[in-house]
């Protein structure tokens, strides 16, 4: 249930398992300089992880997946 998820996520947040978006896009925006326009936050095997829906000035679009807990790029793929 989606309403599950998103008291998972919350609870994540309140105990400091994830960094809140706000700080991890302050992370990311110097490296990947692009508008955002979805981000999901996911529980995986290893933790929470953040996967962000860019698009950059030249149309094309990016997904990163970013560890949630320490706002480091984890995987970046790249599409026209």
């Amino acid at each position: 249930m989606a309403g599950d998820d998103h008291d998972k996520a919350r609870k994540a947040l309140e105990s400091g398992q994830v960094l809140p978006l706000q700080q991890i896009l302050q992370k990311i925006s110097k490296d990947y300089p692009a508008q955002v326009i979805e981000v999901e936050l996911e529980r995986k095997s290893n933790g929470w992880i953040y996967e962000i829906k860019q698009l950059s000035a030249d149309g094309s679009i990016s997904k990163l997946e970013v560890d949630a807990k320490t706002g480091i790029v984890l995987k970046q793929k790249s599409k026209k």
